[in-house]
């Protein structure tokens, strides 16, 4: 009997409360793959050892923030990943040329005497061995100028700002104020070349930005020699525009970056892509949560009621952790909400049925007794489901990055809410319910006081589904072949996380025929362009590494077929942040499934550990192989639905296991074969339901999901399929012949 149901009362409502208030007072993080915008991924390049530090990643980040600020975008945000690594969002922002030009460039600002005019080309690969203070630049026409070392620097600078000389018909030009020496240094600098002739090179001041002469002015006529221009102020003169004057005062003013850096990623989402993701995930776990929650009730009346209570509990539990945490929820993220809540629902199921066998199984059975020693018998199968899962999650947030990483934190969340949602809220909502008089009385409301269908049928004819092992294991190795077969035969079509390169997807005014699009880009320049389509109107183009303006020319280029081409989606992938990206999910994949099999074999012994990843295995290449036949990408959408399926099997293997474990303490001198079948059956009707209520939500995943998520859901349906399949007639046939070989 429960000994502390006021107790577990009162936990379980602090838990709701408390989530509610968060809830309500602190919004969720999310994603620009959700939300729209840009993120840029920086890298830092030292150029000395004494850069190679955490301590020049963070003086970036601040000269960073400075540019972004003046950028105007609402709500960015920057922060350091690792130590030489910078990730910066900027919602709302779709284009990412001028983010990524401004974020980029390094900024170094000098100020230099020029010497005279170069020679020629040779002299700007003459080392200078006779002037070894000197460079050769060409100035904005092209010529080559000998530059002394530089006078002054960025740091001189006090501000920088734009400027439009509507009076004198100059145009745009840049107003450049210095501080402190500064003021002396340009007086020094301009009175050195006040000495030299009009006309004379050497008259000329350069101005230099990243190693490039912006603007040489000559020093005018009226300054005198050694005496300087005055008041620590100059104009940066050129052909600008606006727009370009604006930036150089911008970089000017926001500072060099300490160290040079590269975009080794880029992604922008369309508000539009981003708002129908959302729209269409609510939908589809709204109707996928009602469809889930009608067959529990129909399966388990009042306690089915109750379980959809604890279910909704559940879903505000995950939010409010992820909203207190400040985690970032994504797309690829939502499988874990998936997993989690395909967990919640199983662990109530797990819960009911052993409560069914225990009313079943007394003399005079009460539902509250019964539903007792259910939650009892059940908490150890519903405990090692979960730390296995827990163990995946922990491990592919240390080890992985990216998306992977972010699957990894909101499966934690969501594993650990579906724990209090099950153990705590049901139960407490249960223990209520079972002790009001008129449920005594009606004891077949409840829905605890029968066998069930499944059940019944199973008892009368008492099947023997383990008599032939080696056939399961032979259908499994079959299909298994198969489905390696189309990874041999079709190979993978790994997406630009994986491989680098851009990925550019527009909504078209217009059907676009895909082999059309291709000639117009191989025309334009691209002859590698995978084109693709996806839905009516969505166009998808795949290249190797772009550049901004060879993006924008391919945009054009897809705008010119249909009478309109909006860009919803564009990522840019170096190869190197690619590599890195594959070598790491495969690292914590294979981690995460080592850290199971050594769990479940403390747990199981290694016979059924050994047992339960050999299945997880199976599935795992059984679901890549499929998606090699269909010709679908492998991304980093379709490996947190892989990462999914590996979560759910494992779970489905572990509750089998757990009744075997059971099974075998209570008669040593049965035959394994024979308790591995009766365990199979006892489990059997927990499986069904367990899999319907999974079904339902992914059904509706896959219908109301929308585009962006289609591919995810048929992952899941499938996995679904062969992971039930698996632990089922794959893990528990293993484990029988394994068991013959030991003895």
């Amino acid at each position: 009997m429960n000994r502390f149901p006021n107790i577990r009362a009162l936990i379980a409502l602090a838990a709701v409360a408390l989530s509610l208030y968060v809830a309500l007072t602190v919004p969720v993080h999310l994603g620009l793959d959700l939300r729209g915008g840009t993120q840029i991924v920086l890298e830092t390049r030292p150029t000395s050892a004494a850069d190679a530090d955490g301590e020049a990643t963070d003086r970036t980040v601040e000269v960073l923030r400075g540019r972004i600020d003046a950028l105007g975008v609402a709500e960015p945000t920057i922060a350091r990943s690792g130590s030489d690594r910078i990730v910066v969002e900027l919602p709302g922002l779709q284009d990412p040329r001028k983010a990524a030009d401004v974020l980029g460039r390094t900024a170094q600002l000098t100020f230099h005497q020029v010497v005279g005019v170069a020679a020629g080309a040779d002299d700007m690969r003459e080392p200078l061995p006779k002037r070894p203070r000197e460079q050769v630049l060409a100035d904005e026409t092209g010529q080559l100028l000998r530059l002394q070392a530089a006078s002054l620097t960025g740091k001189d600078v006090e501000k920088a700002a734009a400027r439009f000389d509507q009076q004198g018909g100059a145009g745009w030009h840049v107003t450049v104020d210095f501080r402190g020496s500064g003021e002396r240094g340009w007086a020094r600098l301009t009175g050195e070349a006040a000495c030299h002739a009009a006309g004379d090179p050497a008259r000329r001041v350069a101005i230099v930005l990243d190693d490039k002469i912006i603007s040489s002015p000559q020093v005018d006529p009226s300054v005198a020699c050694r005496s300087g221009i005055g008041g620590g102020s100059t104009q940066i003169t050129g052909s600008f525009g606006g727009s370009e004057a604006k930036e150089l005062a911008l970089l000017i003013k926001g500072g060099a970056l300490p160290v040079p850096v590269e975009t080794i990623e880029q992604r922008t989402v369309g508000p539009t892509l981003g708002a129908e993701a959302i729209t269409a995930s609510a939908w589809a776990a709204v109707v996928g949560t009602a469809l889930t929650s009608l067959f529990i009730i129909a399966v388990y009346r009042i306690m089915g009621v109750l379980a959809a209570i604890a279910l909704a509990c559940y879903g505000l539990l995950s939010y409010a952790a992820l909203a207190a945490l400040g985690a970032t929820l994504t797309l690829p993220g939502l499988a874990g909400f998936v997993l989690a809540i395909g967990m919640a629902v199983d662990a109530n199921v797990l819960v009911f049925e052993r409560a069914r066998e225990e009313y079943a199984s007394r003399h005079r059975p009460t539902p509250r007794s019964s539903l007792a020693a259910g939650f009892r018998r059940a908490f150890s199968a519903i405990a090692d489901s979960n730390i296995t899962t827990l163990i995946a999650a922990g491990l592919l947030f240390f080890l992985a990055s990216g998306p992977v990483r972010g699957f990894g934190v909101t499966l934690g969340i969501g594993v650990l809410a579906s724990m209090v949602s099950a153990l705590v809220i049901t139960r407490a909502l249960a223990d209520y319910a079972v002790a009001r008089p008129c449920l005594r009385r009606r004891p077949h409301l409840t829905g605890i006081a029968h066998t069930g269908t499944v059940r019944d049928r199973l008892t009368r004819t008492n099947p023997n589904l383990m008599r032939h092992p080696r056939r399961w294991l032979a259908a499994s190795a079959a299909v298994l072949v198969l489905a390696a077969s189309g990874i041999a035969v079709r190979g993978l079509d790994f997406g630009v996380e994986f491989t680098g390169g851009r990925l550019i997807e527009y909504a078209t005014a217009t059907p676009v025929d895909p082999d059309r699009a291709r000639g117009a880009l191989a025309d334009a320049g691209f002859p590698r362009a995978v084109v693709q389509t996806s839905g009516e109107n969505r166009l998808t183009v795949r290249t190797h590494h772009l550049s901004n303006t060879q993006a924008a020319t391919v945009t054009d280029t897809i705008t010119g077929l249909t009478r309109q081409g909006d860009k919803v989606r564009d990522e840019a992938i170096g190869p190197s942040l690619g590599k890195e990206l594959r070598q790491g999910a495969l690292i914590a994949l294979l981690i995460a499934l080592g850290a199971q099999l050594i769990y479940l074999a403390a747990r199981f012994r290694w016979l059924l550990g050994t047992s339960a990843v050999a299945a997880l295995s199976h599935d795992v290449v059984i679901l890549i192989g499929v998606f090699a036949w269909l010709g679908k990408p492998v991304d980093g959408v379709f490996l947190a639905a892989l990462l999914t399926v590996i979560g759910y099997s494992v779970n489905d293997s572990v509750v089998v296991f757990d009744r075997i474990r059971e099974l075998g303490r209570g008669d040593h001198k049965e035959p394994f074969a024979r308790i591995a079948n009766q365990a199979l059956l006892q489990t059997l009707p927990r499986t069904v339901n367990t899999g319907m209520g999974a079904a339902f939500i992914l059904t509706a995943l896959a219908v109301l999901g929308g585009e962006t998520l289609t591919d995810f859901a048929l992952a899941l349906l499938i996995g679904l399929v062969v992971g039930t399949y698996s632990s089922m007639f794959t893990a528990t046939p293993l484990a029988i012949e394994l068991d013959k070989q030991r003895t």
